[in-house]
This record gives structure tokens, sequence and C-alpha cells, in this order.
């Protein structure tokens, strides 16, 4: 696979305070994440020669189009698009940009994402506007309901008592809130003490409140170019995207026993392909750290095989030894995660990127990790029978 690797350089990587932003409009909060990103690249407004915006769901504050982000930035009447993919939208959105540099359509590429759904009135995720295909779709289906069909399945599949699942599970959502107290930009900063994960009110069997990511208001932001473009700017050895590949389900979850309900198909997928295009062939030597999809503790627990960074059946012994801990072998969720950091939809997938491009450079403050060389990022928008994958890795130039 001859891929992107090494094709594209990251130069400059905003992102917003993530919460109940109620004083900020979409406009305020894609110019706060894009205002640190521009500062970081140290280009002009003028050097942005495309863009993409990635908004999930937001159409009543954002609109259908990407010309909020023109107007909103002021952006030099450039081509602009936007993008939408389930929870991926911002790993879309930062494809975009990073696949019209790779291809030679442009030398400078900007990607945002942004969401504004805590005065929308919803507590969680909103249900999609009924159209062509998503009046067909499983009708009185939830989010929670689906993942906590994954976790039966996978204590079904690998003879795990439910309680020993739980109390690994409690420990994923315990992490996040350790790693998210240290950073001023998260959503929810305050640490939770294991028992009060455990005894929680129950959302759906097994999964109780502490297991569920919320909704937040955020942006973050992109800058990408060549890797002449970023010698020329003096960044010698630049955050460069390694892979970036997607997987989406073609319905054979839903209509094939082949699947067993126990682990996530499009994460295999798009991990094996993303190894090959970044050249790893031992993922817990070579990933320094990973931001991963935990809409619910389950899937933080399942997808850490899927990715090949624990055995099958051996994640919760790996999570409750501390494996993907702040000090573990392969550190997960290091700034909070979706739990912690918050989770404005569109806006998600490139706060996983801001992460990996800040530790690697050393940028991270209380929470920053000891040389950090690699970092992998991965979005699963959907549920587990429908859904579709993202998996990003990004590293050094000269590795």
């Amino acid at each position: 696979m001859a891929g992107i690797r090494d094709k594209v350089a990251i130069i400059g990587m905003g992102c917003s305070k993530f919460g109940e932003r109620w004083d900020m409009s979409p406009d305020d909060l894609m110019l706060e994440s894009y205002t640190e990103a521009l500062e970081d690249a140290g280009i002009a407004q003028d050097d942005i020669q495309m863009a993409w915006l990635g908004v999930f769901f937001d159409e009543q504050n954002v609109g259908k189009s990407a010309i909020p982000l023109s107007q909103a930035l002021r952006l030099p009447n450039i081509p602009v698009t936007r993008v939408e993919n389930l929870c991926a939208t911002g790993t879309e959105a930062l494809r975009g940009a990073v696949y019209a540099v790779a291809a030679g359509a442009c030398d400078v590429a900007l990607a945002l994402g942004v969401e504004k759904l805590k005065d929308t009135g919803y507590g969680g995720l909103p249900e999609r506007t009924k159209g062509t295909f998503e009046d067909l779709w499983q009708p009185n289906s939830t989010a929670p309901g689906s993942f906590a069909q994954l976790a039966s399945a996978y204590a079904a599949k690998h003879g795990i008592e439910m309680d020993d699942l739980k109390r690994a599970m409690a420990h994923v959502s315990w992490k996040s809130h350790q790693n998210g107290s240290k950073n001023p930009k998260a959503h929810l900063q305050n640490q939770v003490e294991m028992d009060k994960i455990l005894n929680a009110p129950m959302v759906s069997f097994p999964l109780g409140l502490f297991d569920c990511c919320g909704v937040s208001d955020g942006s973050a932001a992109a800058i990408v170019a060549t890797p002449e473009k970023a010698k020329e700017l003096g960044i010698d050895n630049p955050v460069m995207v390694k892979a970036m590949q997607l997987a989406a389900s073609n319905g054979v979850e839903m209509a094939h026993n082949s699947w067993d309900g126990s682990y996530t198909m499009t994460t295999r997928m798009a991990a094996s392909r993303a190894y090959e295009e970044a050249g790893i062939t031992d993922p817990v030597k070579e990933i320094s750290m990973t931001e991963v999809h935990d809409c619910f503790s389950i899937t933080e627990l399942v997808v850490m095989e899927d990715l090949q960074l624990s055995k099958e059946g051996e994640a919760p012994k790996d999570i409750l030894d501390g494996k993907f801990d702040a000090d573990g072998d392969v550190p997960c969720q290091i700034d909070g995660g979706l739990k912690c950091f918050g989770h404005p939809i569109g806006a998600s997938g490139l706060r996983m990127a801001y992460e990996v491009y800040t530790q690697i450079n050393g940028r991270a403050g209380d929470r920053q990790l000891k040389d950090p060389t690699m970092g992998l990022t991965h979005n699963l928008g959907g549920i587990p029978n429908r859904n579709v994958c993202s998996v990003s890795i990004l590293g050094r130039l000269e590795q």
C-alpha cells in the first residue's frame, strides 16, 4: 500500500475549551480553535488555500454548507467543503484536508470541526432528522442500549462474569476522570472514586451513569501542509500523518451471524490498514499513546483488542493491571477522552489529533507523557452493528 505516509505535515493545531459554552456562538468556537492553530502554524491567513468544515448535527446553528466557516474566519474566498460522517466527522474533515495536500491540489489546508449542542435542549445525542434512509433504520434503538448489547456479547463470548467486566469498565471511566482532572480545556475536570462509578444509577445494563459520555460544545482545528512548506517555515522535524484509514459497515453485522456482536468489525479492518500504511508491525511497542472513541466504557475496552493492543479476551485484565493508564505501557485518553474532555461530535476527531500533536511536541503540561513519538486516534460513529470507523496515526517525520 503506497498510502499517504509522510506526505503531509501538521504545522498548527488549536482546540477550544470544551463544555457548556452558553456564552459562545458556533462562530466564536470556530474562531477560538482557529486562532490558536494559525498562531501555532506561524502563517498568514492568506496562506491557507482550501478548507474543510466538520459538523454532525448542528444545522440550526451552522447550516448545511461550509459557508459559515468562510464567513466566521473571513477566509480569502477559497474552496470550502462541509463534511459529516457521524462521530468520525472531525477526522473526516482532517482527511479531506490531508488528502488534498497529499494529492498536490494545494500546499496548505485547514480542517476544522465544531458542534454547539448544549443549548439545543438535548441531554444526549439528538435524534437525526428523518429522511431517505434514516426512517428505515432500527426504530426505537438507543446508543446506550446498543452498546450495552456489546458488553453482554463480549462477556458471553469470553466467559467473563458481569461483575468482573463492570469493574474493568469502571476502571476505564476512573482513568479518564483522573486524566481529565489535569486538562484545563476538559469539560469534566473532577476525579471520581471507583465505588461511586460502580454504584452509579443504571442507564442500560450493564452501563451505569459513569460508563456513558455526554455531549459538549467545542471546536478543534488543524492546519496541514507539504513537508516542503513545513521546512520553509522552519519546522525541521514536524508531526506527520503516517496513516488515515476508514472502514464503513456494509450490512454484514446486521444481517449475518458471522459477526457475534462482541467486537467492532470496522475497527479491526481500519486498524489493520492503518498499521500497514504506517509501517507498524508491533502496535504495543510502536504506539506511544492512543485517543479512542470511548462513547461508553465498554467501547474503549473492546477497542483495545480490536486495535491489537490487547489479546482477545484479555482487555479487562490489561485495563485493571494499568496497561492503559497514564503511566502504563500504552496510555489511553491522556486528555480525558470523550468521557471527560467532552464530545462535541463534529470536533471530537480533531480533538484527538490535537492531543497527540500536543503530546509529541511536549506541550501537554501536567499531563505530559515521557517522550511520545507515535500516536493513534480512533473514532467509531454509529452503533456496533452499523457504523463508520476511522483510525489515524501521527508521528515524527524522522521516525
